[in-house]
């Protein structure tokens, strides 16, 4: 047996898509291999999100090569699509491929595995075009829950983003194979779902036609699907619809922790990203669902630095973020991408000021943390404990998203336990106290 290792930079989706591409290579007699077990090939699954994300991927390679120089490298992703020729000049590369190549890696790979020839051009990758393939993902052992790719692409053309011209136009799969695909996932005994995918929200397009709606596929995991605990990634606040959030609320299945995209707090900022609502309706969607699920986590996206940001419109973000009722951020620093619209934005907004405000709001996020934390304490929950071991400990997250640590007792790893939770450790996790064992 061959041994292949993965890192895989970036998304949900892009740990669902690794699994999947893991699992497609068994066939040529390969098993999934950490980095440190001197694998005869490394796939490198990359972002382009931002710049850092562009540096990580040609550390990774030196360091593939390094851990063994006779290895085959092979590069997929965004970051692939993206600049395949810059990717195939990194020392050490052998293969990049392309959005839809990277699916067709059992096919394309084996002449690359005994060098066979030295005319074997590096780099497969076509153009992105409308009509690409849809093509079904899920993760299976790389984590307690499972990410399950719903839709791929995305039709917005938010000003700094790249993933349209990595992924091409909005697609999905079937509510019926999905429900095919969860059963699978159930057959491995997984706990958790997180469905994912770019614009998950517009789920339902099929051949450049929409013939089914996300709410269309939730309400038929809550009524016919087998596994108990399905988890939303991230849905952009225009798609997260009214009706949505009154059925999630009294959803059996699906947990209270929603992740929406803000990427900024003004009006005028979001009109320069090409946003496709104004803050007051995000305003709405967090009083829509504290109003019905008042201890439900709301997780906000928040890019610092966008080409015309001025202090006093950072300001407004900041004071904004502050007044909301929500439990933690993700922050990015804006990173310049070729071949967007906020390439030609004006004004630039430098390097210091980035970090600056970026710095502002992690710590606004730890407030926001702490505070949605402390609000839950002599409260219980239900914690899917992981396969984690620290200092006597294992974690977990709550329903809504709480992270939690408990004794480590190696019956409970894999289960969801009610726990009650008892105070905030130094750690910031929240110290919880298993209830009754439960065999689930």
């Amino acid at each position: 047996m061959s041994k292949v290792a993965f890192y895989t930079l970036g998304c949900k989706l892009n740990f669902a898509e690794s699994s999947s591409i893991a699992r497609s290579l068994e066939p040529l007699g390969f098993v999934r291999a950490d980095f440190q077990d001197t694998p005869d090939l490394f796939v490198i699954n990359t972002c382009s999100v931002t710049e850092q994300a562009d540096k990580k991927c040609k550390k990774v390679v030196r360091e593939a090569k390094k851990i063994n120089p006779a290895s085959t490298v092979v590069i997929i992703g965004c970051y692939a699509q993206l600049k395949p020729e810059e990717i195939a000049s990194i020392p050490g590369v052998d293969l990049v491929l392309g959005a839809n190549e990277k699916f067709q890696m059992p096919a394309l790979l084996p002449p690359y595995l005994d060098r066979s020839s030295e005319d074997l051009p590096k780099l497969i990758a076509t153009e992105i075009r409308y009509d690409l393939d849809y093509h079904a993902s899920y993760s299976v052992n790389d984590r307690t829950r499972t990410f399950l790719k719903v839709q791929d692409g995305c039709d917005y053309p938010c000003s700094y983003c790249t993933i349209p011209l990595a992924r091409g136009q909005s697609r999905s799969d079937s509510i019926e194979k999905v429900l095919g695909l969860i059963e699978e996932i159930a057959a491995n005994g997984v706990k958790e779902v997180v469905l994912t995918g770019v614009n998950i929200g517009d789920f339902g397009i099929q051949q450049g036609k929409r013939v089914e709606t996300f709410f269309d596929l939730v309400r038929t995991i809550e009524e016919q699907a087998t596994i108990d605990r399905f988890r939303i990634s991230s849905i952009e606040p225009n798609l997260l619809t009214p009706e949505l959030i009154e059925f999630l609320a009294t959803s059996t299945r699906f947990v209270p922790h929603f992740h929406i995209p803000l990427q900024s707090g003004s009006n005028a900022v979001l009109r320069l990203m090409k946003r496709r609502y104004q803050r007051e309706l995000y305003v709405d969607r967090v009083s829509r669902i504290r109003a019905v699920m008042p201890d439900a986590c709301i997780g906000v996206d928040v890019i610092v630095g966008h080409p015309g940001e001025t202090p006093e419109l950072f300001l407004e973000t900041y004071e904004f973020l502050n007044s909301l009722d929500i439990s933690y951020l993700h922050v990015f620093p804006y990173s310049e991408r070729a071949n967007t619209f906020a390439v030609d934005i004006q004004p630039k907004v430098d390097n210091m000021q980035k970090s600056e405000r970026s710095k502002m709001l992690h710590i606004l996020s730890e407030k926001k943390r702490h505070a949605f934390y402390a609000g839950q304490i002599g409260n219980s929950g239900s914690v899917l404990f992981e396969e984690s071991s620290n200092a006597g400990f294992m974690e977990g997250f709550s329903e809504n998203y709480v992270r939690v640590s408990a004794p480590y007792d190696p019956l409970q790893i894999n289960t969801i336990q009610p726990v009650r939770y008892k105070d905030i450790m130094e750690t910031g996790d929240v110290k919880g106290e298993v209830l009754i064992v439960v065999s689930r």
